[in-house]
């Protein structure tokens, strides 16, 4: 049946930065869909875990710092420990740093372009080599952003970051596809998390954004279940290379 294709009952589940935020709603869609989940980051992840097993999956916490690609080795053997295998990875974690073009420092480049771009980089390479070991490919699903297509303002090394974020999405694709695995993306709207507090609390430049979403409103942890959902389970296996907004409608304007 059609709907069998988008269970994952039996697959393990990389997800980083899973302690709040969008991490924390796509772990938990996963699970709701049958997956166990490791979360990586370096917040504590443990109310996720505890709402991951209420719905009856297993939880592992990875502490690291994703920022230092030293740590990849050990995140990959700790999920390989607990669980014995892993089947999907989605690359959340991130950061941002906002500073004029004309005044923005090599540590706010260096510190977001490492988290959001390096990081997935590294842990995509590691976890693609378990998925060729293991046979049988593997879902990546790497998380862009509406900065992926524009240049936004005040924002030089996310903007970076993202952009190179779909086209490693692509390249990833075109050198993986063959293996059968799937390297997609997701790149959400504008979103209710810590990086958008600033602008949501900025009575202005939140009712510019608002009235800017043909949806009318911003997007929450939630919108973004059914498309991770999709892109991890099978009903995504002639897919490569998409990035997937998920955006309200913003970029239709």
């Amino acid at each position: 049946m059609i709907l069998d294709q988008f269970k994952l009952d039996g697959k393990v589940a990389i997800v980083t930065g899973a302690s709040r935020g969008l991490g924390k709603g796509m772990a938990l869609a996963l699970a709701e869909a049958g997956a166990d989940i490791a979360g990586v980051g370096v917040s504590d992840s443990s109310g996720t875990g505890e709402m991951v097993q209420s719905l009856g999956r297993r939880y592992q916490q990875i502490t690291a710092d994703l920022g230092d690609p030293a740590c990849v080795p050990d995140i990959v053997a700790q999920v390989k420990a607990t669980f014995g295998r892993v089947d999907i990875l989605v690359n959340n974690a991130g950061t941002i740093r906002r500073n004029d073009f004309l005044d923005f420092s090599e540590e706010d480049w260096d510190a977001v372009m490492d988290l959001n771009l390096k990081a997935p980089l590294f842990l995509s390479q590691a976890v693609a080599r378990e998925f060729v070991a293991q046979g049988g490919g593997g879902k990546i699903i790497h998380i862009a952003s509406m900065l992926s297509f524009q240049g936004g303002i005040r924002v030089a090394s996310y903007t970076s970051s993202k952009s190179g974020i779909r086209g490693l999405t692509m390249l990833m694709a075109n050198e993986l596809a063959a293996r059968g695995i799937n390297v997609n993306a997701i790149a959400p709207g504008y979103m209710v998390t810590d990086n958008t507090q600033q602008l949501r609390d900025d009575p202005v430049r939140n009712g510019e954004i608002q009235r800017r979403i043909p949806a009318d409103r911003w997007g929450l942890p939630e919108d973004l279940a059914g498309a991770v959902v999709f892109l991890a389970s099978d009903a995504a296996n002639y897919v490569h290379g998409h990035t997937l907004v998920v955006d309200g409608g913003w970029l239709s304007r």
